[in-house]
């Protein structure tokens, strides 16, 4: 498959304002980012890249602040280059490291997690990512049964299963990130995650205690009705991948209708992370 990447230059007076334009370009098919130091990377799969829905999405931020952007075409021969020249090391709340295939390993971390990301969304950079791993951390999966939707390259199921989880399966409709989540499971040794492609029409009819869902505030909206079937009485949901405002609001009114829980939420930047309980 191959991408266009799209380089943002910016100038923004606000933290948020390039969040609120990555956010706006996750909705119209952009699916990997990358910050650099004058703004930021975008990716979409060339099929999917339409410039008249860009040019429309950008027009509402034009008055906000300035950017510009020049786009490169990535063939699917270079993204692991591209990957392996950009792609750190990184280290969340001291417990969790997070390394690519060819980086050295820190055996002193409790947790360490081995991603070879291609051209799957999910290693842990961005803030949705480290924030649902902190979530996590903080709550008991030990003999857990779990249900990671989205799970670009299967990182928060592999954590899931470190974390002691029994039973997981791991959900993405794009085949990279399934074929992605099937190998870093074996990179990691984390065998009991049955991996799933499509979206919610596979999710199988069972019960589970715990649902990670890192997606967008849309598709969050379009699946929760059968998240909460599937979700057993008392079971947890950890929803990412939106904003404090107005989409933490949206999202939990959409969840009092199946009588699921607000508890609490994370907050990084613009992006957010919030655990509900049914």
């Amino acid at each position: 498959m191959n991408y266009y990447e799209l380089l943002f230059t910016t100038i923004t007076t606000e933290d948020y304002q390039q969040d609120l334009l990555i956010g706006a370009l996750g909705e119209i098919g952009f699916d990997t980012f990358e910050e650099v130091d004058l703004g930021f990377k975008a990716y979409i799969p060339v099929d999917d890249f339409n410039q008249q829905l860009l040019d429309e999405t950008l027009s509402a931020y034009r008055e906000m602040f300035t950017f510009s952007y020049d786009i490169t075409l990535i063939p699917q021969k270079n993204w692991n280059e591209v990957w392996e020249s950009n792609f750190e090391p990184i280290q969340i709340s001291d417990q969790i490291f997070v390394r690519a295939t060819f980086h050295e390993p820190k055996p002193e971390f409790p947790y360490e997690i081995v991603i070879d990301p291609k051209m799957a969304f999910g290693t842990g950079h961005h803030q949705t990512t480290a924030m649902m791993m902190g979530l996590m951390l903080e709550n008991d999966l030990a003999g857990k049964k779990v249900l990671d939707m989205g799970c670009g390259t299967g990182i928060l199921a592999i954590l899931a299963a470190k974390l002691g989880a029994a039973d997981l399966t791991a959900i993405d409709y794009d085949v990279i990130c399934y074929e992605s989540t099937i190998e870093n499971s074996a990179f990691n040794n984390t065998a009991n995650i049955k991996v799933l492609c499509g979206s919610k029409e596979v999710i199988p009819n069972e019960q589970y205690d715990i649902i990670l869902a890192n997606i967008n505030r849309n598709i969050l909206l379009d699946q929760m009705s059968r998240y909460a079937e599937v979700l057993k009485p008392g079971g947890e949901i950890y929803f990412s991948g939106f904003y404090e405002s107005p989409d933490l609001d949206i999202i939990t009114e959409e969840a009092r209708k199946y009588n699921l829980k607000y508890i609490i939420h994370k907050k990084d930047k613009e992006w957010v992370a919030a655990k509900f309980v049914l």
